[in-house]
């Protein structure tokens, strides 16, 4: 029976999560792709929750940095989303793409617009649209997550962004086949330098569990400002919710029952709209590059606790 977390603190249900973690064999392997990521323990294993007064509870190694990777697509979705509203979806749609994240073919079917923003497709045109916004594409990430989670010291981590432009060649594909559309505006090596070195962003699972909380504050930042409408936080939920898991959305939302994004360094963050916000960590991955553990334990979090957008 999901116990009420009116009537006790996340700490309990966090520490019952790792105990069952620790006691779980296979955890998936890590991302070998990225060589910079394969030295990963997939033991591993830390979880945060964030609540709208910045109160935050953790677990295991919950303030280890690791890399974010997809992670930051949320964050940039927003700080573009804020800049030009609407018009946005007519360069990315808003589907699931059923297909591998990285996927070249259904890109050529549909004429250059990619199915979602979690997609790297269309992720690359979000991160493009952002840089002729603001000029620095990744500073303004950067910025946004060290605001958001109190955090000044967080960074790139040059090495994971050199791995991944040394092994990028079919990101570079995806640029270049959308710009033969004409829906990439900037030259595609500066664009792929933003987009690796947005990627590329190390931080713990109390940081990004801290900075996903304007999705949870229905668009306010930790300041009180308004980074989002109220409408374009639901937006990003909702696309969190049925894109944000690769093509593996739907198990996720049948498991998890939230919004969520994650990322092939093993985070995973989630929402509770008007509540409280989660980050999972554990860099062992399934073949669809979600996080072994870190689907296993949102599921218990939301079995144990009853919280759910459902």
């Amino acid at each position: 029976m999901a116990a009420s977390t009116s009537s006790l603190t996340f700490q309990p249900v966090l520490e019952r999560i790792a105990e069952e973690t620790e006691r779980t064999p296979g955890r998936g392997r890590p991302a070998d792709y990225i060589p910079a990521l394969a030295a990963r323990d997939p033991r591993s294993f830390g979880m945060a929750v964030a609540e709208l007064d910045g109160t935050v509870y953790g677990v295991g190694e919950w303030r280890e940095p690791f890399s974010t990777q997809s992670i930051t697509k949320v964050f940039t979705l927003a700080l573009d989303l804020a800049r030009e509203g609407d018009a946005l979806w007519e360069h990315v749609g808003r589907e699931p793409s059923g297909n591998p994240f990285n996927s070249l073919v259904q890109l050529e079917y549909e004429h250059g617009i990619p199915r979602n923003p979690f997609i790297n497709a269309g992720a690359l045109v979000v991160t493009d649209r952002l840089h002729t916004r603001t000029g620095d594409a990744a500073g303004e990430l950067l910025s946004l997550l060290r605001a958001e989670s109190g955090n000044a010291g967080l960074d790139f981590d040059h090495d994971v962004a050199a791995s991944e432009t040394a092994h990028g060649d079919r990101n570079a594909a995806l640029a270049h086949l959308m710009a033969s559309y004409g829906n990439i505006d900037n030259p595609v090596p500066v664009l792929l330098d933003e987009y690796f070195r947005q990627c590329s962003v190390m931080a713990s699972c109390a940081d990004l569990a801290l900075a996903t909380m304007f999705l949870a504050r229905h668009g306010l930042r930790a300041d009180g400002s308004r980074l989002l409408s109220r409408s374009q936080a639901k937006q990003i939920n909702a696309i969190m919710l049925t894109c944000g898991t690769y093509d593996a959305a739907g198990d996720f939302a049948y498991r998890v029952g939230l919004p969520g994004k994650s990322g092939v360094g093993g985070g995973i963050i989630a929402v509770v709209p008007g509540r409280c916000t989660l980050c999972v960590w554990s860099p062992g991955l399934d073949e669809r590059g979600n996080s072994v553990a870190g689907v296993a334990a949102l599921d218990r979090f939301t079995t144990l606790t009853g919280v759910s957008v459902f």
